[in-house]
């Protein structure tokens, strides 16, 4: 089944989108949250065949996108899945809310680490720990870096696995850590 979702109780599923979401909705999402390079033309054939006949199975779904592939298939599906998976469990709502949260915890002299998978949810805790919040930067506000920002930067570049790390253990490969301290 198109579920993915993390928490059962959750109403939105894979499914759920698949059959419902708008070709432009689609779009955004495969575009914004898979990088997907041909996501118009996803969201197109997605539309476009579900009007002939329901979308209800992961393998009905991987054989509607087989035809309009684009490059490696694995990838090309892990990064639609990606894109599912982010929406139904609204991932970057959840980090940013934590991130947010960590702020108002966090004694001065405490540090937040956190480490990312992929690039968009590491641009979202880069961007945070740079600026100390999600608001946009005011003009007068020099490279997005606001004065008031209660974070400091401990780690400037985000750390990465070593190689011996990546012979260990291969799923680290897209890790990156950052650090930040509260003033």
């Amino acid at each position: 089944a198109l579920d993915m979702r993390m928490d059962q109780r959750q109403q939105l599923t894979a499914a759920t989108i698949i059959r419902d979401y708008s070709e432009q909705q689609l779009h955004k999402l495969f575009e914004q949250y898979g990088e997907v390079t041909n996501a118009k033309t996803l969201a197109r054939t997605i539309v476009t065949q579900r009007a002939v006949t329901p979308i209800r199975t992961i393998s009905e779904f991987k054989a509607v996108m087989q035809a309009i592939v684009k490059g490696n298939p694995q990838k090309y599906f892990a990064q639609v899945f990606q894109a599912l998976r982010i929406e139904v469990n609204d991932e970057f709502g959840a980090l940013k809310d934590m991130l947010r949260q960590s702020v108002d915890v966090l004694k001065s002299g405490g540090r937040i680490a956190v480490i990312s998978f992929h690039s968009l949810e590491d641009r979202i805790v880069k961007n945070f720990f740079r600026q100390g919040s999600f608001e946009e930067a005011t003009p007068d506000e020099v490279f997005g870096r606001r004065p008031d920002n209660p974070l400091t930067l401990i780690t400037k570049k985000p750390v990465t696995a070593s190689a011996e790390e990546l012979k260990a253990n291969s799923r680290s490969r897209s890790a990156k850590l950052r650090v930040a301290e509260k003033k």
